[in-house]
């Protein structure tokens, strides 16, 4: 059984939310943490984490990991507003359900995955590391923290992906058409990081770099926006620590490792 509080942890977000905005995120998380879900014994947990004022990316999230990832998924939305879980509750079904909760994560058993969009922009850098290390203490082991941010339409997203020892990588992700350059995504930037992109941090240098690449890549465009990205991130790896491929770079996608962007201090 989860931990339980008489009142749950944190404030309501403003609750915008939109279909499809997190198709990103979604497929990502499959593609990467799919052989961790797979292997669980138990049908995995999936925690939508403030889902907003409407259930959609929650009923969607059940859908891709159901496909894409483990058949076997529950997802439990998670919301801090009582209200928006009333509302919700005409969406469930097996394998989703809707309960009232915050950073306690009032659900049973242990998350193999959480997934936080769009939650912590509103609160003070401060209070990320706190929030981080309470939601990644309820994760299963193996199991992983997703904490980004979107645009309104799902068209740019950068994400943290923890898992219960901390911080992992950064991922960088867009839909390239919409992009003038990769240094658009600043705006983005997980709480964490959002603040710190000014000169002297790690993530200031990274996107100045990520847009000189892009710049040198320009040949490419010719060929399209996908082979301009795809020559920018591997250009990129030559001195920044990228762990994926030109498999995930042909969805728009660039992970690095969170070190190399963790904020000076």
């Amino acid at each position: 059984m989860a931990p339980r509080t008489t009142r749950p942890v944190g404030t309501p977000t403003r609750g915008t939310t939109n279909p499809n905005r997190l198709r990103r995120m979604d497929r990502w998380i499959a593609a990467v943490h799919g052989p961790a879900l797979r292997r669980c014994d138990a049908p995995p947990i999936a925690v939508d984490l403030g889902y907003g004022a409407a259930p959609w990316t929650a009923v969607e999230l059940l859908q891709r990991l159901r496909a894409g990832a483990d058949p076997r998924t529950r997802v439990v939305g998670v919301e801090i507003d009582p209200a928006r879980v009333a509302a919700a509750q005409r969406h469930a079904r097996e394998g989703l359900d809707f309960v009232h909760g915050g950073f306690e994560v009032p659900v049973d058993g242990t998350p193999a995955l959480i997934r936080a969009a769009n939650v912590l922009r509103q609160y003070d850098e401060e209070r990320v590391a706190e929030v981080w290390g309470r939601l990644c203490a309820r994760l299963a082991p193996g199991g992983l923290l997703v904490e980004g941010t979107c645009d309104e339409v799902g068209r740019r997203h950068v994400w943290v992906a923890l898992g219960p020892e901390g911080p992992r990588t950064v991922t960088f992700a867009a839909r390239l058409g919409s992009l003038e350059r990769p240094s658009d995504l600043a705006e983005r930037l997980p709480k964490a990081l959002i603040h710190r992109n000014v000169p002297g941090e790690p993530v200031h240098a990274f996107l100045r770099d990520f847009d000189r690449a892009w710049a040198a890549a320009a040949p490419y465009a010719s060929l399209g926006a996908r082979q301009r990205w795809i020559r920018t991130a591997r250009d990129l790896a030559a001195d920044w620590p990228v762990v994926d491929g030109r498999r995930r770079w042909r969805q728009g996608e660039l992970t690095v490792r969170w070190p190399a962007l963790a904020p000076g201090g």
